[in-house]
């Protein structure tokens, strides 16, 4: 196995990529403006002569920050039992 911090990607836009990570614990890549994240494994994968560290596709997150999803916690009401609950 290679020692060089070198890694492959796996999954997602960039995969089949070597990329260096030096160990490091997430490798985030922004493609078309969102940031796409890759968590190590423990698997190697054979890259011309060498294996190389596996990092998994972890998905995709919106470097701007959290985004209202499917309900609005600014307008979403209370659990009818939630004063039940005090």
């Amino acid at each position: 196995m290679a020692t060089n911090g070198e890694v492959v990607l796996v999954g997602g836009p960039r995969d089949g990529d070597v990329v260096e990570a030096g160990g490091a614990g997430l490798v985030e890549i922004e493609v078309g403006g969102m940031v796409h994240r890759y968590i190590p494994t423990k698997q190697t994968r054979p890259v011309g002569e060498v294996d190389l560290l596996a990092y998994n596709y972890d998905g995709m997150v919106n470097p701007a920050g959290a985004e209202d999803g499917v309900e609005n916690a600014e307008t979403r009401m209370a659990s009818p039992r939630a004063d039940e609950n005090r």
